[in-house]
């Protein structure tokens, strides 16, 4: 009988509502912007009105990379500090956002791309709390993150994201948390809103490339020269943007937000597919 009633909640927890969900590539940037009134934030508290109510949230974050693919399961994810050198302040934020096993089994099995592992050890990184905490404040909607498996090509991680779609329709918002351009190790401290030339010829040929349909270029993006190169180091900011335009439908239109280039070499330009 408790079998039957664990199916059967795992069959109605998140049905096909018919309706397909808005998906997010965020731009995340500094930590701070999770406690601070930036710009960028500002922006994400607008997000939390505008958008649907989602039922559920699946993040796929730059912070979570791992060898295999792995979905959080957990009753109730913690928060994750991983990062050093900032204020106390932010080390005390916590994100009490619920998760849900049941739907981390429903994203497993409609991966058929990779074998995935249900994960009861990682929680949210920053990546995914110090965006989401400012879309959804009350912290009252399941959140879940996907991995990044560090051995895999841009290609894979493309073609994996498009396993997500059916997701959509059951009212689950799909946010790729990164940044186009991220270099720390050319990050201007001295001049927070400069902009290097090369992270925004690089910035501005993505935003091109979107917009045209070109996903093969980006994917191999290793192709696409000096200034390409000196932004994208190494892809894991970058890959959370495959996953978002493997999931858009050829009618959706593209919108860009907080198009800006920080710090000489991070790229808080973002977009919502619709």
């Amino acid at each position: 009988m408790a079998a039957l009633q664990d199916l059967k909640k795992y069959v109605d927890e998140f049905p096909e509502p018919g309706k397909t969900m808005p998906i997010l590539f965020i731009g995340h940037g500094s930590p701070m912007n999770a406690i601070e009134d930036t710009e960028f934030s500002a922006k994400w508290k607008t997000l939390g009105t505008e958008l649907p109510r989602p039922r559920a949230i699946l993040c796929i974050s730059a912070h979570w990379e791992t060898r295999g693919t792995f979905v959080t399961a957990m009753e109730k994810p913690e928060t994750i500090h991983d990062f050093g050198g900032f204020p106390d302040e932010l080390f005390a934020v916590q994100y009490p956002a619920p998760g849900s096993p049941v739907l981390a089994q429903q994203t497993k099995d409609i991966i058929k791309k990779a074998i995935v592992e249900l994960d009861t050890t990682w929680g949210l990184d920053h990546g995914c709390w110090s965006v989401v905490r400012r879309i959804y404040p009350n912290a009252d909607i399941p959140v879940l993150q996907l991995s990044l498996d560090h051995f895999q090509s841009p290609q894979w991680h493309y073609d994996l994201a498009k396993d997500l779609a059916s997701l959509r329709n059951k009212g689950i918002l799909i946010i790729g948390s990164g940044n186009m351009v991220h270099n720390l190790g050319r990050v201007n401290w001295q001049h927070p809103d400069s902009a290097y030339d090369w992270a925004q010829e690089a910035n501005d040929k993505f935003k091109q490339y979107i917009n045209d349909g070109e996903h093969s270029t980006l994917i191999h993006y290793e192709s696409l020269g000096k200034a390409v190169m000196l932004s994208v180091p190494t892809p894991e900011h970058f890959l959370p943007m495959l996953y978002i335009l493997g999931l858009k439908q050829k009618s959706e239109n593209i919108e860009f937000f907080n198009d800006k280039t920080v710090m000489g070499s991070l790229s808080m330009t973002s977009f919502k597919i619709s």
